[in-house]
């Protein structure tokens, strides 16, 4: 399973959201994905799941793609909570 962020550089989030990003890594040990909702692969990715709020965490299958959990809009969620869409 991998986290994915889905967020829009140049914003006021961006400070928290790559804070939450360090945050993450550090305490699970993976890697987050970056997907910039106005590329051509995160307007897919955003029309695919019905994602409109920015920033927006979702945990997805390694294989599948299928989505396990999201979070959209601020505060950003907590680690924990996104951690525990992991163990699953």
């Amino acid at each position: 399973m991998k986290v994915i962020v889905v967020y829009k550089e140049g914003t006021e989030m961006v400070r928290e959201v790559e804070e939450w990003i360090r945050i993450f890594e550090q305490v699970s040990g993976r890697e987050v994905e970056r997907i910039n909702p106005d590329s051509k692969e995160g307007e897919a990715f955003c029309e695919a799941r019905g994602i409109m709020i920015y920033p927006t965490v979702v945990t997805v299958g390694d294989e599948d793609g299928k989505v396990f959990g999201q979070w959209s809009g601020s505060p950003m969620p907590v680690v924990d909570e996104v951690l525990g869409y992991l163990v699953r």
